[in-house]
């Protein structure tokens, strides 16, 4: 077996199958997703895991209590996922656990597995400190009061690995961070900020000119200012001024009551004309012979048995194999009942789906088959779209839908039957769903609610209300054989090779690529090792050469091309459905198709796509049967799994993957990326193909692979980030979100709540009692991301709502700006001019649409995509989504018809990058310019790097402190996508709260991640401004009326700050915060004024700082940066050029490179001095005279 030494699997020291371990890989990618993680464990653990972290880095520094299930130690009892009081009980029962006794006898004992004489743990007695850890840790474990031990001793460093091994046999976990040493009770992150002596803290500088003028405007509104009462946080009559709730306007409304004689007789009434419809229809021609189909269904058989179980039960679990009928005939069956029985009018059900497409496409098909048109008795709703009337009895909606619908009515009055459809899904909203229905029931005794699965192991959700009664439906398919890779290779003879497996994406995913082409991942080696002990004799030598050299990273496009080719050519005729992972794949997919000389002609392939947010129109083609001589090719997501039907599909090609969102809460690190499907996914995507003859399906994974899936997918609500549901959580007036969360068919881990709840107060949505903030009111009502709420929000207060609607949208979809391979340079200087050296992604996204939208006007549209390397489709889905935002703010009251009254500083880019910032925050990265390269640092990461795509990431220098950014790719490096550079006083006024640090001058942000010092004088002028400034964001939201333009000279002041700082201070790292002196508050400066920078010589401008300060005058005023050329005049002694803006200035010679550079800085800043004829270097002044100075160049 190869030794990949880059592994953490210790193979020296126990023996691993390699199907095990390819399983532990596969299922904790695709699963638990903690791969990641990095923390050494000991060898002595027969596990593919990692030890778990503390989380000191979520949001606050405060250590926390928690404790992760799977990745406990083996020393410690493991317990099961149970409500989340259990869990913390258990954490604390953990933490008071007795170790005297239990936990140091384990220290005695023998391992329950052979251990190799050259494990680690056997040299551990030749470290002779061992006996003192052991007697640390010891007292550790005793002592309730401690939670970690940190070592700062070198020597404990070089002995990590004995220690640890020592730590994890009492059931410990340690990690090394940097130069410190950590052994703590509970997990550890990979990143721990206050461990970090190098950490961003910030000296802010400002001129003081600046800050005088700031202080004037914000004496001035204060002066004029009434005196102001506390705005409250709480709801009064003011805050129904915020509108209604779109999605469910007259959605199955309550109607008047019932006990009048004509009201009575009204329903009578409506009761026989839906009887008579209902007859007439099925005694047509038409009818009769949709009917014959419908009895054709599996379905039919059950359907007396169905309606008997569902009126003498409140709660039914109907499973039933994909194609059975159930999604289309049961709500049938129960509306023709109800019907038939006179109580038509009464009857009103809601049909839920986990998509749109489903429930568009499921209720145009009822629709048809009932005989009517949509918009009678059957209807649908989605986001902001829709069709029902006022006799429409059943309703498909997406799941969000119902949850918006509960906003306003906990109770659901007039609503008898509600189904939730594809709850195998395990969607997050429709496991919240099922908790609030459940709660509901007993206050609605006649409510029926019909759950319906397309798998057998349906009894958990019997279970979960109480042993309710299940029914089957047997399903038919046709028979499918299954083709997996090695099967592939044999049949068509195509060859793997390393270049033949590279995906081309037309854009460059270098985030994928800076890592995966250096080394392969760990899953390719584990892949390696299985493939070399399975039993592939009955296949060709090539086949197994070929095999050999399989990428389970890669997609495979070309095999993908292959195979088509080979259905197209030799295989009978029939639709081909292709499963991707994501749009992206999708897209480039087809690209790559329709240049094919075959698979690119439509007079012989019909190429469509099939997504979760396509067109009406584009879905009406994927189910419609193509001509004679024709073979459809469907490019889809999972959507197509269970969701949509496409009756006429005979092959599938399966890629074994689907793109979906994993949380890591330790480190607080979301993730969406493609991860190994599940092999119910898998039994899914197989089944697609017998649905009207034999099928057949290619599986583009080897056999050892899909042995290796897990059985399940892992739900929605205990992998992704709980923000959004914590926030519906309040809106519903829920009680505790931890408690709710409690009551879930499988709760998440406390953690993962926790970092929910302190993302939403560091936004704002909460407050510290957890109660629903006025602006977290306002964001439970948007269907988008808290963070991209609040940016639709600000922009609509700050009246700059086109060019946010622009960006928000541009983040609600894929990236814009294409890259291909061949043309990388040209498609990377059509970004960059977007971009305008304004170093922001979210910039370069409006230049683009709104260049877009011109040549749109113009009828040029694509040519106009064309010569700028963007997408058509995706500027397209942008103005759609565009819309889409504007009548959401229209609806919450935010914003009225007339969108130009919230454009008035549409065209301020600082206010555009400010609100940028309110609504990313604390998506916060320090930046800190070396000589050649930028480092940059997240506070749940500390070190990252940006997307090369980024216009960012092209550059050497970047001229803010910060970067603020909306995504996170973790692959084996953390990346960041779409950042905004910003100042410090953006960072200050529209990032979140700060607080006061040990001495004047000193602000905190986020827990003390972000540290800032300053004159004291400067951050009182902060502290003041900002106070105003969120006291006027308060009374917006509470009036949104309101008109902000009367409070000129606060705007005024906001905007000069913002739009004048220079960025003239620095980063310091290690600063020892001193504690208060005697002296008064005036005397106490913690960062040196402008005026008092020192030189070369002591007294002037530049100094230590003049090539930083230089650079960012010169870039500032829109040139390009300084550049430098050194050469040695004499022995040890060298002399620096700089060349700007067409001058050049020779500075002195000097001992070194480095100083000489530096001198001549110093240099051109005492000249640019000596010219304004002032003293002190006055930033403001310097970078008006460059700009004169270019404009005369030019």
């Amino acid at each position: 077996m190869k030794d990949h030494n880059h592994q953490s699997l210790n193979s020296s020291t126990f023996y691993i199958p390699p199907h095990q371990r390819l399983k532990s890989v596969i299922v904790s990618s695709s699963i638990s997703n903690t791969s990641s993680q990095t923390s050494i464990q000991s060898s002595s653990t027969p596990s593919i895991e990692f030890n778990g972290k503390q989380n000191h880095n979520n949001f606050t520094s405060k250590p926390r209590n928690t404790s992760n299930s799977s990745s406990l130690p083996p020393s410690l009892p493991q317990y099961k996922q149970q409500p989340l009081q259990q869990q913390q009980q258990q954490q604390n029962n953990l933490l008071e656990y007795n170790h005297t006794s239990e936990l140091i006898d384990l220290w005695d004992e023998e391992p329950d597995f052979h251990v190799n004489t050259s494990s680690s743990l056997m040299e551990i007695s030749n470290f002779e400190g061992l006996d003192e850890w052991k007697r640390k840790l010891t007292l550790l474990i005793r002592n309730k009061n401690e939670q970690e031990v940190v070592s700062k001793d070198k020597r404990d460093r070089i002995n990590f690995e004995q220690i640890a091994n020592l730590a994890t046999k009492m059931g410990l976990y340690s990690h090394l961070y940097a130069r410190v040493f950590v052994i703590s009770k509970v997990p550890l992150p990979n990143y721990r900020f206050d461990l970090d002596d190098k950490r961003p803290q910030r000296e802010v500088v400002l001129q003081f000119g600046l800050q005088r003028r700031v202080e004037t405007l914000l004496r001035e509104y204060i002066s004029k200012e009434p005196m102001r009462g506390t705005l409250s946080d709480g709801f009064s009559s003011r805050s129904s001024s915020t509108g209604s709730l779109s999605g469910y306007d007259g959605f199955f409304e309550q109607q008047e009551p019932r006990t009048s004689a004509v009201m009575e007789k009204i329903l009578r009434r409506r009761s026989l004309q839906l009887l008579d419809q209902q007859q007439a229809w099925k005694e047509s021609e038409e009818g009769e012979k949709m009917q014959r189909f419908r009895k054709s269904l599996p379905s039919y058989k059950e359907r007396d048995a169905l309606l008997k179980t569902i009126s003498r039960n409140q709660v039914v679990v109907i499973t039933g194999e994909t194609g059975c009928g159930k999604t289309t005939q049961i709500p049938q069956y129960i509306l023709e009942a109800e019907i038939e029985a006179g109580c038509g009018s009464n009857c009103r059900i809601i049909c839920t789906q986990p998509r749109r497409i489903s429930a568009m496409a499921v209720s145009e098909r009822v629709a048809a088959e009932r005989g009517e048109n949509l918009g009678e008795s059957v209807g649908y709703r989605v986001r902001l779209e829709g069709i029902k009337g006022r006799d429409t009895r059943l309703l498909f909606c997406t799941t969000g839908i119902l949850l918006r619908r509960l906003l306003v009515d906990r109770n659901l009055k007039g609503v008898s039957h509600v189904i939730v459809d594809e709850i195998h899904e395990r969607g997050m909203n429709e496991d919240f769903l099922l908790i609030v229905l459940k709660e509901l029931l007993p206050r609605r005794p006649e409510l029926r609610l019909i759950l319906m699965s397309a798998t057998l192991n349906a009894d958990q959700f019997s279970s979960y209300f109480g042993g309710v009664p299940m029914v089957h439906i047997p399903g038919f398919t046709y028979p499918v054989r299954t083709y997996f890779l090695e099967d592939i290779l044999e049949m068509t003879g195509y060859r793997l090779t390393p270049s033949n497996q590279t995906d081309d994406y037309g854009q460059d995913k270098s985030w994928k690529k800076q890592t995966l082409r250096k080394r392969k991942s760990q899953i390719a080696f584990v892949v390696e090792d299985a493939l070399e002990v399975a039993n592939l004799k009955e296949y060709s030598s090539q086949t197994q050469n070929s095999l050999s050299c399989w990428n389970p990273d890669s997609i495979g496009f070309n095999l993908i091309e292959n195979v088509l080719c080979h259905l197209c050519n030799n295989e009978k005729p029939g639709a081909v459905l292709v499963f991707m992972t994501g749009w992206d794949d999708i897209n480039s997919l087809k690209d790559q198709l329709q240049a094919h000389p075959l698979l690119g002609d439509p007079s012989r392939v019909l190429l469509l796509v099939c997504h979760g947010s396509m067109a009406s129109s584009e879905q009406r083609l994927i189910f419609d049967k193509p001509e004679d001589g024709v073979r459809k090719i469907v490019l889809s997501t999972n959507i197509a799994e269970t969701s949509i039907t496409i009756d006429d599909v005979v092959f599938v090609i399966d890629c074994g993957k689907a793109k979906e969102t994993s949380y890591d809460a330790l480190n607080n690190t979301p993730c969406l990326l493609p991860s190994w499907i599940s092999k119910a996914a898998a039994g899914q995507r197989r089944g697609r193909a017998g649905r009207v003859q034999p099928g057949e399906c290619f599986c583009l994974y080897p056999k050892c692979v899909y042995d290796a899936f897990a059985d399940n997918q892992l739900p929605e609500l205990l992998r992704t980030p709980l923000q959004s549901i914590c926030l519906q959580i309040k809106s519903l007036k829920l009680g505790s979100i931890s408690d709710f969360l409690s009551r879930a068919l499988q709760s998440p881990k406390l953690l993962s709540v926790q970092n929910a709840i302190e993302y939403l107060k560091i936004i704002g949505a909460l407050d510290e009692e957890e109660k629903l903030t006025i602006l977290g009111r306002h964001l439970s009502m948007l269907p988008v991301e808290p963070k991209l709420g609040k940016m639709l929000i600000m922009g609509a207060i700050f009246n700059c709502l086109d060019p946010i609607l622009t960006v928000v949208a541009g983040l609600s979809v894929r990236d814009p700006f294409l890259m291909p391979i061949d043309k990388k340079d040209l498609a990377e200087q059509a970004k960059s001019q977007f971009a305008a050296r304004d170093y922001s992604d979210h910039l370069a996204i409006i230049r683009a649409y709104e260049g877009w939208k011109d040549a749109e006007r113009e009828q040029s549209g694509y040519d106009y995509c064309w010569k700028n390397f963007l997408s058509a489709p995706t500027l397209k889905a942008i103005d759609s989504l565009r819309k889409e935002f504007f009548s959401l703010l229209k609806d919450i009251g935010l914003v009225d018809d007339d969108p130009n009254v919230y454009n008035g500083w549409s065209n301020d880019g600082d206010l555009i990058r400010a609100v940028i910032c309110t609504g990313l925050y604390p998506g916060i990265c320090s930046v800190v310019n070396k000589e050649t390269s930028i480092s940059l640092k997240t506070m749940e990461d500390g070190r990252v790097l940006l997307y090369s795509n980024s216009v960012n990431g092209r550059e050497s220098n970047i001229p803010y402190p910060w970067l603020v950014f909306n995504e996170k790719i973790k692959v084996n490096s953390v990346f960041l996508r779409d950042s905004t550079a910003i100042s410090d006083s953006v960072l200050l006024l529209f990032g979140g709260k700060f607080s006061c640090g040990e001495v004047d001058g000193h602000l905190k942000m986020l827990g003390g991640y972000l540290e800032f010092f300053m004159k004291p004088s400067l951050a009182e002028t902060y502290m003041n401004l900002k106070r105003e400034l969120e006291q006027l964001i308060q009374s917006k939201l509470l009036n949104p009326k309101m008109n902000i333009q009367t409070h000129g000279e606060l705007l005024s002041a906001v905007q000069l700050l913002i739009s004048e700082d220079q960025c003239d201070g620095k980063f310091v790292f290690g600063h020892q915060v001193l504690a208060p002196s005697k002296v008064t508050a005036a005397s106490v400066v913690i960062a040196p004024s402008p005026a008092g920078v020192i030189s070369r010589n002591g007294s002037g401008p530049g100094g230590d700082n003049s090539k930083s300060q230089l650079q960012t005058l010169v870039t500032r005023a829109g040139h390009e940066a300084p550049t430098y050329k050194t050469e040695q005049v004499r022995n040890n002694q060298f002399q620096a050029t700089v060349f700007f803006n067409g001058m050049q200035f020779v500075g002195q010679p000097c001992s070194n490179k480095k100083l000489a550079e530096k001198d001549a800085a110093a240099e051109a800043l005492q000249w640019l001095t000596s010219r304004l004829q002032a003293g002190p270097v006055d930033i403001d002044r310097m970078s008006l005279m460059l700009k004169q100075k270019r404009k005369l160049h030019h």
